[in-house]
């Protein structure tokens, strides 16, 4: 007897979370009033996260919601207080991080290990020496060490690793062009072209591949139950 795999509800959210990704990258800040393009901004994990809630199926599932609606309200508050935001985006990174270690592989291979210890101790390195304002440096080595921590388990967990775990490591760098912008690429158009490309394609691999790993998970667990 096999289990008929579950498909995710409501793809057409996904779909529009696609859209309002990648279309906002199109939209200049100065182009339209600020309110809705703060909105818009919001909108592609937001609708990431109503489309992982209506998906939810269990505690794994709203963590994965939580994560993403942290996510979203980071996106938010960055526009109004950079520290506001940085809080937001830290308490998805710690979510996350109970996630993945939730379900880590008993196993993994030694590249993964490496890989993982790298994520560890050298993001939260990098983005120390980053900033041009060396003031500000020890603070964004705080938040980079929960963004290499949250990277680091997402690459050890049983999540798929080129979904979920090439999610986290464009998310993080994405973070470190931002730190790079405070340094030696301000004034460069590489932070300006790639940082929101780079990290909503992290966000949206995460949602795509840690919901749909846990729908196969849940009916696997649900097949057991019945045999």
């Amino acid at each position: 007897m096999t289990a008929i795999p579950s498909r995710p509800r409501a793809t057409w959210v996904l779909i529009l979370a696609i859209l309002a990704g990648v279309s906002f990258w199109f939209v200049g800040q100065h182009t339209i009033p600020r309110p809705p393009w703060i909105a818009w901004k919001g909108a592609g994990v937001g609708l990431l996260t109503i489309w992982a809630a209506l998906n939810a199926r269990g505690r794994d599932g709203w963590l994965i919601t939580v994560v993403l609606a942290l996510g979203t309200l980071g996106d938010v508050l960055l526009e109004r207080s950079q520290s506001g935001g940085a809080l937001a985006f830290l308490a998805g990174h710690l979510t996350a991080i109970i996630l993945y270690l939730l379900h880590r592989r008993s196993k993994p291979s030694p590249s993964q290990i490496i890989l993982s210890v790298l994520l560890f101790v050298g993001v939260p390195l990098i983005a120390f020496l980053l900033p041009a304002d060396r003031a500000a440096a020890p603070g964004i080595a705080l938040y980079a060490t929960g963004l290499g921590a949250m990277a680091a388990s997402a690459w050890i967990s049983r999540f798929p690793r080129y979904r979920v775990g090439l999610g986290a490591v464009l998310f993080v760098a994405s973070d470190l062009l931002i730190f790079a912008k405070m340094g030696p690429l301000a004034g460069s158009l590489i932070p300006v072209m790639l940082i929101w490309p780079l990290y909503f394609a992290g966000q949206a691999l995460i949602a795509w591949g840690a919901v749909t790993t846990l729908l196969r998970w849940k009916d696997d667990e649900d097949l057991h139950h019945r045999l």
